[in-house]
């Protein structure tokens, strides 16, 4: 399978400061390549319109959208899957749209939920848009010709109720919502479904008519549960006498181990580095389960198809070594959170089974999510009392509990085995850090000053 848009999709990594810089812009390079041919090898296409007539259209450069909900101030996981999607279109010359629903997020949209969302106020949704502009500038290119963040209040908001049913309501049947497999499943669910999110496929069908007319789009892109949606919007754009749409989903991505995909234990896996930092964003990636790793190279980063699956061959000959879940956490806290602070991150994973560190930035992403300490340098020099500092820390209940974890040896210092009660600036990392550890997973990062 030929590579899609190799040639920029090597972009990928280039750092610009802190952030990863995003493939594309008027001048990149086109690749002639089917992008449809990479996604089916991604395992990324459901549903599709007609696929040899999408085939045609996107032959040429077209323009399509993806929605995202701003129902918080960062994206997470699940909307990357979309994103994403975006983003390998753009690098093979496709002009994204994203839209933001400053209206639809005020109603909630019913599809793959037993419950109705909390109604989100105007102050609110406008700080989330806000926020959320920030992190996609990350991911996809908005320079001149680019991607184009579109919020739908703006042409909603002046809509009255009367012109929204007499011009798109009466377009669209009953019959054919309740058909839905979203609407029905809600309908048959212990709780039901509100008029306002019964109306919701009314609204995005809107959505994608509104961009056809002023934006040429002509594609529509989303999740698998989205597919009704997306057809009445096709079905509305006809109806209303425009021409041929299309529409086109991925499958809704799981684990194998049956946990939420873009879950922890703490919730949601934010793309927010105030929210989740790329410490713990690159260490969820790091606990894929092996059976889950071609799926999630393949469809969650840019790495050529042939690249992904050579990094699934070499886990597989070595799985001890993890080698594709390090690859994995690389590739996405690069793409989200830049290449610097990826490559903090790795080192500071390493850190913590005594792996060779090369710069200070290691354990400042780990000082974000570690216990940490603060000591005086003098407090190290001469016969430092390291049960002293296992006291200080918490690592130990007292001194002779500190002697006892010395003596039988679950205290490390770097990763190293302890058995001494000695520490001196020489233990110290570019002299201000010392990574402690009893047992296997008690850890404590103790910061000189």
């Amino acid at each position: 399978m030929a590579t899609v848009c190799a040639q920029r999709a090597t972009k990928l990594i280039e750092a610009d400061g802190n952030k990863s810089r995003p493939a594309g812009g008027p001048d990149a390079i086109v690749v002639s390549v089917n992008i449809l041919e990479d996604l089916d090898a991604r395992g990324l296409i459901h549903d599709t319109t007609d696929r040899d007539a999408l085939a045609t259209l996107l032959a040429t450069p077209t323009t399509l959208y993806h929605g995202i909900d701003p129902t918080a101030d960062s994206l997470h996981i699940g909307n990357f899957v979309g994103v994403l999607a975006l983003r390998r279109f753009q690098d093979c010359g496709h002009r994204p749209l994203v839209l933001v629903g400053g209206s639809t997020g005020m109603v909630g949209d019913p599809s793959g939920r037993s419950d109705e969302r909390n109604l989100l106020d105007m102050d609110t949704l406008q700080h989330n848009v806000a926020s959320i502009r920030n992190q996609l500038e990350n991911l996809l290119d908005f320079g001149d010709g680019g991607a184009k963040l579109v919020n739908n209040y703006d042409w909603t908001h002046q809509v009255g109720v009367l012109d929204f049913l007499r011009d798109i309501g009466k377009h669209v049947t009953v019959n054919q919502m309740m058909a839905k497999e979203s609407v029905k499943a809600r309908m048959e669910g212990e709780h039901g479904i509100s008029y306002t999110e019964f109306s919701y496929m009314l609204l995005q069908a809107y959505d994608f008519s509104w961009q056809y007319d002023h934006y040429g789009c002509e594609l529509q892109i989303g999740g698998s549960d989205q597919w009704g949606n997306i057809t009445a919007g096709i079905d509305l754009i006809r109806r209303r006498g425009g021409g041929p749409a299309h529409g086109l989903t991925w499958p809704l991505i799981t684990k194998a181990d049956g946990s939420k995909f873009g879950k922890s234990q703490d919730g949601n896996v934010w793309l927010s580095a105030d929210r989740t930092s790329p410490y713990r964003f690159y260490q969820y990636w790091m606990n894929t389960d092996d059976r889950d790793l071609t799926r999630f190279l393949l469809q969650l980063t840019l790495l050529p198809v042939e690249e992904a699956l050579a990094v699934v061959a070499s886990h597989e000959a070595d799985r001890g070594g993890r080698h594709g879940q390090r690859r994995l956490a690389y590739e996405l806290t690069a793409l989200v959170h830049g290449a610097s602070h990826a490559a903090a991150a790795s080192e500071a994973s390493a850190a913590l089974f005594g792996g060779e560190v090369t710069s200070g930035a290691a354990y400042e992403a780990l000082a974000v999510d570690m216990p940490t300490t603060t000591v005086k340098t003098n407090d190290l020099s001469g016969d430092g009392s390291l049960v002293d500092i296992l006291l200080s820390t918490g690592l130990s209940s007292s001194k002779g509990d500190a002697r006892r974890a010395l003596a039988e040896g679950s205290v490390y210092v770097h990763g190293e085995r302890r058995s001494e009660d000695h520490v001196s600036p020489d233990d110290l990392r570019f002299g201000r850090y010392l990574l402690l550890r009893r047992g296997k997973r008690n850890y404590t990062l103790v910061i000189s000053e």
